[in-house]
């Protein structure tokens, strides 16, 4: 990319499955050099949350733990496992950031083994448990947008405390997230598709955040596994599609990512 993205002020990765990459010191050597300051580390399932707690140690003050549990691993876990998970991220509540990825998924390969009554209910008991905590959530609403928005509001999360991440839905449902001072994510999908892209202007600059989703694939023609160093085509998407200079749109979103998370960092912190 042409824009010396390091001289921008700092970017985060607001969501990023680093516990899913082989080549994670190169990763994150990356993204620092690319003008990255901190990286928000979700997990899924238990090995996934323990996996991200150690990368989080091993990376202080670059790698913040968000624990979670997908919807996508609830059809391998009984009532049992599910309880287990949720009460090993109550207690690391201290040192979490964020509870997440958690959420809904309605795609029929995902409702085949968790039907919607279970995810439903389960995401009912996270809820209650983050607003125990006093934690953000960052929330996964594939097909879904409308029930996880529902359910987010029906458990009282307060304002400025969810994430819908890499939101397509529709304009309807973005508007009542907007309204509720509720946020959702930008990632380097905001380049090419639609939906996303539509989502994107329409939100204000106040209520975005910047991620990656790592270690997804992206792009139609040139196929590419992301990075978290690949912040800066999210970053570059969303100041084109809201027509501000990129390094406003660092700022602005950076300010959101440290409010959001209650980050305390470095504005450049040395490789």
């Amino acid at each position: 990319m042409e824009v010396d993205y390091k001289n921008l002020p700092g970017i985060i990765d607001t969501h990023a499955h680093l516990d899913e990459l082989g080549d994670l010191e190169t990763a994150l050597e990356d993204a620092r050099r690319a003008g990255v300051i901190a990286v928000i580390a979700v997990g899924s399932n238990q090995a996934s949350n323990e996996k991200v707690l150690d990368i989080s140690h091993r990376y202080q003050h670059f790698v913040y733990p968000a624990l979670g549990l997908h919807p996508w691993e609830l059809g391998d876990l009984d009532h049992n496992k599910i309880n287990d998970i949720l009460r090993f991220i109550e207690q690391m509540g201290r040192e979490i950031v964020a509870i997440g990825e958690i959420g809904l998924d309605y795609d029929k390969r995902v409702t085949k083994r968790a039907s919607k009554g279970l995810q439903q209910a389960v995401l009912k008991d996270i809820l209650a448990l983050a607003r125990q905590c006093g934690k953000p959530l960052i929330l996964h609403s594939r097909y879904a947008w409308q029930d996880c928005f529902q359910l987010v509001q029906e458990a009282g999360i307060n304002a400025r405390k969810a994430v819908f991440h890499w939101f397509t839905g529709l304009s309807s449902v973005l508007r009542n997230i907007i309204s509720a001072g509720y946020f959702i994510s930008a990632t380097p999908a905001a380049e090419y598709h639609e939906e996303h892209r539509r989502a994107v202007k329409e939100t204000p600059i106040d209520r975005l955040l910047l991620e990656t989703d790592t270690p997804v694939v992206y792009g139609r023609d040139a196929k590419y596994h992301s990075r978290p160093a690949d912040i800066v085509r999210s970053l570059k998407a969303v100041a084109e599609l809201k027509k501000m200079d990129e390094s406003t749109t660092a700022l602005r979103t950076t300010d959101n990512a440290r409010n959001f998370f209650n980050l305390q960092i470095l504005q450049h912190p040395k490789l």
